[in-house]
């Protein structure tokens, strides 16, 4: 039996596909994990200070970095002083990064951090995964007057 070229291709990008995607739903983390690693966090800061928490946060290693989950720190002023994904964002302008509206995020973490302490917040933004802007749910805690913490999860839309 002779298999022709022209179907081998198609069946090939497919299962390629197939693939793919399974091994980026599993390298995803969730929204109920990054509520739990923001958890671990605060229970962290509050456990060694803020000076450690910051550059163990920083560090982007376990347990504050798992995938595409990682602990982020703004403060007062929206400075990034913390950021285990995206080191080199730290001293810059948490409201240089903006949502696909143009919303500025570090505004609007601290939005909802002055209504309350710890919650969630949901934007639509660009997954640099997948190249899709996808739906994002960031959960913050106030772990101080002036700093806000939180880990955000994306969702495909």
């Amino acid at each position: 039996m002779r298999i022709r070229r022209s179907v081998v291709l198609p069946l090939a990008l497919a299962a390629a596909a197939l693939f793919s995607s399974s091994v980026a739903a599993v390298t995803r983390g969730t929204p109920a994990e990054a509520s739990a690693m923001l958890q671990q966090a605060v229970a962290h800061y509050k456990s060694v200070g803020r000076r450690q928490a910051l550059a163990d946060f920083t560090a982007g290693k376990a347990p504050f970095r798992d995938r595409d989950l990682y602990v982020f720190c703004i403060g007062a002023d929206r400075t990034i002083l913390a950021n285990g994904g995206y080191p080199t964002f730290l001293g810059t302008s948490a409201d240089a990064l903006r949502d696909v509206e143009g919303n500025a995020l570090g505004k609007a973490i601290w939005s909802a951090a002055a209504g309350k302490d710890d919650g969630s917040i949901q934007y639509r933004l660009p997954n640099p995964a997948t190249g899709r802007v996808e739906l994002k749910t960031t959960h913050y805690h106030k772990v101080a007057p002036d700093l806000v913490c939180g880990v955000g999860a994306f969702n495909p839309l």
